[in-house]
């Protein structure tokens, strides 16, 4: 995913990728040391709103920045990965108004400063990345941060919050078994990582009942204030209006403009997180937050742009970068729910990377496509072969046929649907392939 165009920032980013591991290598130890070094920016941030989870991180940092931002406060927000451009990952709050991706100078000046206090010394890529979080949200004037960590939480760079306002840990599943676990409870206690003694807990939905029966443990041992979806707040849809309810009353409000069931909970959880921080939510700014909340690349409808242009006349096209089994199912679920409400032959374009589950990605779309048509990730060294991804769809009980690219697996739909009916295209499968289409489509994230 690289940017569209050249960027004093980005020429920084890869000087630093040829000296460092683009990967994880998990432990606190150097960005403790870097950050000593920096004089400990991380000390002297406003309340931090720390937010983990496998699924529905990403969803919950949007709500949770709508809601604060419609009380009129500044909110900066780290997110990761980025779809199109790094500098995506950082929100800069504005007073009264909505936060603004970093500016190239100030991006590319805090690159610098981080880079030549580190001095050479063995770090990662991210754990850079995550210091520049903290300098840049340090020295910009801020009443809040929303911090995503970037994969567990325990060793997770971000980790190094000491006095999190909240804690706010969303569903968790298998994904990145490798360096957490091959088990949704140890997969748990690794992101249960961010919980900080004393400090407030939020639980979001959790389909597993272990993962949730270890994230309560972990609370309870920390003596924090904790509240679990489904057993301290809920939020479901009567009506054609989402019903959010806690200790302190009912809220009516409008459907969250993300699409997806899943929206609801996820929204819920960030109602309750925001008030577990201490902001107050009123209807007024709950109901403005469900109708301006944005977050790119997650079921995100792609209705103009160069991929659309190429599209089978009149096709109904949605991205979504969601890549393990858990991330699948909700996206049956959503493309099931719009089926029911307006039937359309529903096709999907699919490109992973090779350490993802494709399999049981795959799975969750048996009885409701009619084709997967699998992709390359271009400018990925992981991505994997379409023709071996094609293999996995198949062998998960989906007809499935390999494609050179989107633009091709466009073309094959449109051949394919021959009852005159405009199709549903859902291309998904990896947040690298979903940053491609943005960035091929001509509408990066702003």
């Amino acid at each position: 995913m690289t940017a569209p165009m050249a960027s004093l920032a980005e020429a920084e980013i890869e000087k630093l990728l040829g000296l460092h591991p683009k990967g994880y290598d998990l432990s606190l130890d150097r960005i403790r040391r870097l950050l000593a070094v920096l004089g400990n920016p991380h000390l002297r941030l406003p309340p931090v709103i720390h937010v983990a989870g496998t699924n529905g991180k990403g969803s919950a940092t949007a709500f949770c920045r709508a809601l604060l931002e419609a009380q009129g406060l500044a909110v900066h927000v780290h997110t990761s990965p980025h779809l199109v451009r790094w500098h995506e990952r950082y929100r800069i709050g504005v007073k009264g108004g909505q936060g603004q991706i970093v500016e190239d100078a100030l991006f590319a000046d805090a690159l610098r400063r981080v880079a030549e206090a580190n001095a050479g010394q063995s770090i990662t890529v991210f754990e850079i990345l995550t210091a520049v979080t903290f300098i840049l949200f340090s020295e910009q004037p801020a009443d809040v941060v929303i911090l995503e960590v970037g994969l567990g939480g325990r060793f997770d760079a971000t980790n190094v919050i000491e006095n999190p306002a909240v804690c706010v840990i969303q569903p968790i599943s298998l994904d990145h078994q490798a360096y957490l676990g091959d088990r949704v409870e140890l997969i748990a206690a690794e992101k249960g990582g961010i919980i900080k003694r004393k400090a407030p807990v939020v639980i979001g939905h959790q389909e597993f009942e272990g993962a949730r029966d270890v994230l309560i443990s972990t609370a309870e041992r920390l003596s924090c204030p904790t509240a679990v979806y489904g057993q301290d707040f809920l939020a479901y849809e009567e009506f054609g209006r989402m019903v959010y309810q806690d200790e302190f009353g009912l809220m009516d409000l409008p459907l969250p403009r993300l699409p997806g069931r899943h929206q609801i909970g996820n929204a819920a959880t960030a109602i309750r997180a925001v008030k577990a921080a201490g902001f107050p939510v009123t209807d007024q700014t709950a109901t403005q937050a469900m109708q301006t909340v944005v977050w790119p690349g997650r079921l995100q409808r792609l209705s103009e742009g160069e991929i659309v242009a190429k599209a089978p006349v009149g096709s109904e096209i949605w991205l979504d970068g969601g890549h393990n089994p858990g991330a699948g199912e909700v996206l049956a679920e959503a493309m099931a729910a719009m089926e029911e409400r307006q039937p359309r032959p529903l096709y999907l374009i699919a490109g992973m990377i090779n350490t993802k589950d494709p399999i049981g990605f795959f799975r969750a779309f048996v009885d409701i496509v009619q084709a997967v048509y699998t992709v390359p990730i271009e400018g990925s060294d992981v991505g994997l072969d379409p023709v071996a991804l094609a293999q996995s769809a198949a062998e998960a009980g989906l007809k499935a046929r390999p494609a050179s690219s989107v633009v091709e697996a466009l073309s094959a739909i449109a051949a394919a649907t021959t009852d005159g009916r405009p199709p549903r295209i859902l291309i998904g499968g990896s947040l690298y392939l979903a940053g491609n289409v943005l960035a091929e489509n001509g509408t990066i994230p702003t």
